[in-house]
């Protein structure tokens, strides 16, 4: 434990990097209201399809949270505790409450809501692509991204590409939804909901969660963190060995993921393109503004 004066000197240290970073200091009121919302945010927007968890952890500076606490339950629990409560209590409202309305906006708003989720995902790049370079770039950070790019492009192509089959809904299939949603958190881009909407398990799932039916709730959470919990400090590895070509291929993964759902194949209006431009430009400029004011544990 330090003392008093020790502290007070961390705490302007902590200052004093986030000036130079040009961010502002964040007030305890402010960074609780900042974990909340994160959390609200990611939970809205994991259920929705061809959305991803893991993307959604990375652009609001989660990821490395999330990764800590699968990989080291127990330190990241005592570093962080508080905060991991904010945003699985902010994940819960996001989960259970916004995303209904999300998912009504998406009903009968569909490219309109994607639009906008594809703008608030492009308002991050910048500041994921500074994260990306905090520890340097080389020439073999550029190829990780390219080849990130290609290979989940072509993945999740191939995936849109199967035809939907008819699947009975099981214990087991919620449990492959579990190992699904946990691949999609370790890695980001992968997006688990289009994999089981292939699969015709999707809307049964999504029905089973919504209305806590045991049958479908614990196999999947089971499968989430076994899964999560496996992968998590192979991927802790390969970032502290590798930083700059990880996270480079991570933005790949994400703007590859993003590609993939752009409704460039709806018949649109000249309305329906003036919305759909506005509706992206009005989540580019809130991502940009929040990606200011990410998550911060300790480190």
């Amino acid at each position: 434990m330090g003392t008093e004066e020790e502290n007070s000197q961390l705490n302007k240290n902590e200052d004093l990097s986030e000036k130079k970073e040009g961010k502002k200091p964040r007030t305890k009121a402010g960074a609780i209201a900042i974990d909340l919302l994160a959390g609200v945010a990611v939970g809205a927007g994991a259920i929705l399809p061809g959305f991803s968890g893991g993307v959604l952890c990375v652009v609001l500076g989660m990821y490395p949270l999330v990764m800590e606490l699968f990989s080291h339950p127990i330190r990241a629990l005592k570093k962080n505790f508080l905060v991991y409560i904010l945003i699985g209590i902010g994940w819960a409202v996001g989960f259970f409450a916004v995303s209904n309305l999300i998912k009504f906006m998406y009903a009968r708003y569909e490219v309109f809501t994607v639009w906008t989720f594809i703008g608030m995902i492009f308002g991050n790049i910048p500041s994921l692509y500074k994260e990306a370079g905090k520890k340097g770039r080389s020439r073999s950070s550029f190829v990780s991204m390219a080849v990130a790019f290609v290979v989940m492009f072509a993945l999740l192509f191939g995936v849109s590409m199967i035809p939907n089959v008819n699947i009975t809904p099981n214990i087991g299939w919620y449990l492959f939804a579990g190992f699904m949603w946990g691949l999609s958190i370790i890695i980001p881009g992968l997006t688990s909901s289009s994999i089981m909407m292939s699969l015709g398990i999707y809307e049964s799932f999504n029905a089973g969660l919504a209305g806590f039916k045991p049958a479908v709730v614990i196999p999947w959470v089971v499968g989430m963190l076994l899964t999560a919990a496996a992968l998590a400090r192979i991927v802790e590895y390969i970032f502290k060995k590798h930083y700059s070509e990880a996270f480079h291929a991570v933005i790949g993964i994400v703007v590859s993921s993003t590609l993939m759902i752009f409704p460039i194949f709806e018949k649109y209006t000249v309305w329906g393109v003036l919305i759909s431009l506005l509706c992206a430009l009005t989540g580019f400029i809130a991502a940009y503004f929040f990606s200011n004011f990410k998550i911060q544990g300790q480190e």
